[in-house]
């Protein structure tokens, strides 16, 4: 069974990565294999994504000691723990069912791990049952070295918004990472976007847009915003743990060069200090993204 949908499809047609596609989708399975479940349990944050019950689609950072995340069985995570009551997907994962995209990355190593499901609420945090599991390449993911210890302090209350303001616009600007949520009609998907920093750039305070590098000919965001705009980004500041998280509508344009330019419209933004209680080294830039081979 083919991992991909029509919108995926009309893209990699469109880019004519077809044949190389539906190599890559042959490693796409439910099923969670001993390595996948030994890297998930090395991890401190895995992040999130899916819609709001109002539609807004959000990507969200859970986190914990390592081991918060494991396979509990063949096709099943547990998450201890849960997102912050203010989160924007907290009501969402209070219910049965709901369709996710979850991505654990390991900037020490530049590995990630994608599985995506369905979430259910438990006594100790969230449950997935997984519909596709996969990993990805190591391209455009910065290396960083983990700092034992929680960084001091708890959580500010977030801050929400409706256009980004002086200081946030000039944090995106510097970004070389972020997580980008979309969904389709059947799930939701969570994937990485890195670079250089100014390969997010900030076209005023209610648009943003980044150049979609070569990657693994899936085309699976890309794909669910062919068939539904909304869109949730995720950007952490790896020293602080603050998280800036931004939802609203995305759309692709390609060139005549084979280039692709996604140009996201902000409809809400929410800044939280301290979400994160971890801190991470100075980045060590991807080889692989523009740039950094010239």
């Amino acid at each position: 069974m083919t991992p991909y949908h029509h919108g995926s499809r009309a893209v990699q047609d469109l880019v004519g990565v077809r044949e190389a596609a539906d190599h890559v989708g042959r490693s796409v399975g439910d099923g969670i294999r001993p390595v996948a479940a030994a890297f998930l349990e090395i991890q401190p944050m895995l992040v999130i994504g899916g819609a709001d019950p109002a539609g807004a689609v959000w990507a969200s950072l859970l986190t914990g000691e390592p081991g918060f995340v494991r396979a509990t069985g063949p096709h099943q995570i547990s998450i201890a723990g849960g997102l912050r009551r203010t989160d924007p997907l907290a009501q969402a994962l209070a219910g049965e069912g709901t369709p996710v995209g979850t991505i654990a990355l390991d900037p020490r190593t530049r590995r990630r791990m994608r599985l995506n499901g369905r979430a259910r609420p438990t006594p100790r945090g969230l449950a997935i049952e997984a519909d596709q599991v996969f990993s990805n390449c190591p391209k455009y993911i910065q290396k960083r070295d983990f700092l034992p210890g929680a960084v001091p302090g708890s959580p500010s209350a977030p801050r929400r918004g409706t256009k980004l303001t002086g200081d946030q616009r000039a944090f995106l600007a510097e970004a070389d990472t972020f997580f980008l949520a979309t969904v389709h009609a059947h799930g939701a998907d969570a994937s990485h976007r890195g670079g250089n920093p100014g390969f997010v750039q900030v076209l005023s305070p209610h648009e943003i847009r980044w150049r979609d590098y070569p990657g693994n000919s899936m085309f699976l965001s890309l794909g669910n915003l062919t068939t539904d705009p909304r869109a949730g980004l995720l950007f952490l500041d790896w020293r602080t743990g603050t998280t800036l998280q931004l939802t609203g509508t995305a759309r692709t344009d390609y060139g005549d060069d084979g280039s692709r330019t996604v140009r996201f419209t902000l409809a809400e933004a929410v800044e939280t200090p301290g979400a994160s209680p971890w801190s991470w080294t100075a980045p060590e830039y991807s080889p692989a993204n523009h740039g950094q081979e010239d």
